[in-house]
């Protein structure tokens, strides 16, 4: 229960900052990416969390920070491109470990995201360009990293619905950063959920 609740206030704490970093700078990617960074390496330090509680943390910061980015106004491509870098550099994992991250963050802004009215499409965008971004410190290729994220993306839009998931494609075509974004639609089992 203590857990639940140091959790809790500090998911307040996350979307806080980040609403008044957003509100105090126009560098929302720079902003958004110190906040979430700072607090998902505190979950690694301070708390000793390891394994599936690490990960929950993890996305619950996440979730805070899009909750701020949408209650601050702020642009939401570059918060979601802020909060994967963030998470990415808070974990510091490589290779296959931060492709799961990247597909994790991406379904969790998406998801959130949706349930707050912000708009899918431009989260996506800017959670394939954080992944582009890090693609290097990951140890991964950036069309990897940028597959991850649009699949992530995209399972969450299928599971939100049709609109959703169509807006996710829609941001998907053609090339992001100089990027093709390669991605497998999910399985018709799991978009009917």
């Amino acid at each position: 229960m203590a857990q639940e609740k140091r959790t809790g206030n500090g998911a307040h704490r996350i979307k806080d900052g980040i609403v008044q970093a957003i509100q105090g700078t126009a560098d929302v990617f720079t902003a958004v990416v110190e906040g979430v960074s700072g607090a998902v390496t505190g979950v690694f330090k301070g708390t000793g969390t390891a394994g599936a509680s690490a990960i929950e943390a993890v996305m619950d910061i996440a979730r805070a920070a899009v909750h701020g980015a949408v209650e601050a106004g702020g642009d939401l491509a570059k918060a979601a491109k802020g909060i994967a870098v963030g998470v990415l550099r808070g974990t510091r994992e490589t290779g296959e470990a931060a492709l799961g991250t990247v597909a994790r963050t991406a379904r969790t802004v998406v998801h959130h995201t949706a349930k707050l009215g912000g708009d899918v499409a431009h989260a996506t965008t800017g959670l394939v360009q954080g992944a582009i971004h890090s693609a290097k410190d990951l140890g991964v290729d950036a069309v990897q990293a940028a597959s991850s994220a649009a699949e992530g993306a995209l399972e969450a839009a299928e599971e939100i619905g049709s609109v959703a998931a169509e807006k996710v494609r829609h941001a998907l075509k053609g090339t992001i950063d100089g990027i093709k974004v390669l991605f497998k639609e999910p399985s018709p089992q799991r978009a009917k959920r």
